[in-house]
């Protein structure tokens, strides 16, 4: 008799959680995002729920919890119930690199989420400062050989992906720069403008109008891939050194946990969404590409990341900031 309860209790669970499934979303839902609102990240997150939010008739919320290089909001996230209605949308080093640079860290990236679709990939920009006797990429890497240890690069942060960039330019190339973080993208971009230091790896976004303008030089993009924005700048890998790739993820991902049933109709609307012309559109218009995936072949992505960006952080020695 116990047998038989406890096989109609499981049917019963298995029926309410299908049950469930097939109704969701049935209220609102949360996207976590680990940076302040208007950033890369935070402006493709919007844009994707707001299109959500149009297609499903309940609200998707965006949920700024920056801090930590993206710890706060990755620990908060991973914490989630496994329901489907919060979600994480992180970039970059977040899952890629953090659990390598930070001694105590609270979530593990390939054990506590579940990878649902990329959404964007974007590349970012070597500019140097106007007052750097550089015309291109060769260039520059023959004024470091002739002057190791006295140019200088600005990041947003320790073990942000801009500075990451940078430390695999080192390596690639044979050469040594001194690392001057800053307290965010902007501070750093500002950095080089003024000529405070000499070059930077920036996201393509916020370094577009600066170029356009003058006051940055651009050298290369780090896809293998030229930019529509910037078409005259050529690739790393074409004009410098072969083989060259860093492009900044945009993907979603779920609490361990969550039933499969969701994470499948979310992989399906999500990918439905980013494929809209509306939204491909002005995903594109920044300067990124509209990308989606099955669920296993982003976790495939994000597991070779993690191992690539592992050397990278153990041969460059970089520490956790103070």
């Amino acid at each position: 008799m116990c047998t038989v309860r406890w096989i109609a209790a499981v049917a019963l669970a298995l029926a309410a959680a299908a049950a469930a499934a097939q109704s969701y979303p049935a209220k609102p839902v949360r996207i976590i995002v680990p940076f302040a609102p208007g950033g890369a990240t935070d402006i493709v997150t919007r844009i994707v729920a707001q299109k959500l939010t149009e297609t499903w008739g309940h609200t998707v919320v965006v949920d700024n919890r920056a801090g930590a290089g993206g710890n706060i909001g990755a620990d908060l996230a991973a914490k989630a119930p496994p329901d489907g209605y919060t979600l994480f949308m992180p970039s970059g080093s977040v899952v890629t690199a953090n659990q390598h640079i930070y001694k105590k860290i609270s979530f593990n990236a390939e054990k506590d989420f579940i990878a649902i679709t990329n959404v964007a990939s974007g590349p970012q920009i070597v500019a140097v400062t106007n007052t750097m006797p550089v015309k291109t990429l060769k260039d520059l890497i023959a004024l470091a050989k002739a002057r190791p240890g006295q140019l200088n690069f600005a990041s947003s942060g320790p073990g942000d992906t801009n500075h990451l960039s940078a430390e695999l330019f080192q390596i690639e190339a044979g050469v040594n720069l001194v690392h001057i973080p800053y307290k965010g993208a902007a501070p750093g971009t500002l950095s080089v403008i003024t000529g405070e230091t000499d070059m930077m790896f920036s996201n393509i976004v916020p370094a577009v109008p600066h170029v356009q303008s003058g006051r940055l030089r651009p050298l290369g993009i780090t896809t293998l891939q030229r930019s529509p924005l910037l078409p005259q700048v050529p690739t790393i890998a074409e004009s410098a050194i072969p083989g060259f790739e860093v492009q900044t993820l945009y993907a979603i991902l779920a609490p361990s946990g969550t039933p499969a049933e969701v994470t499948n109709r979310l992989n399906s609307a999500i990918s439905n969404v980013v494929r809209s012309p509306d939204v491909r559109r002005r995903i594109e218009a920044d300067g990124s590409r509209a990308l989606t995936s099955s669920p296993e072949q982003l976790r495939k992505v994000i597991a070779a990341e993690i191992e690539k960006w592992k050397a990278v952080i153990k041969r460059a020695g970089i520490k956790p900031p103070q």
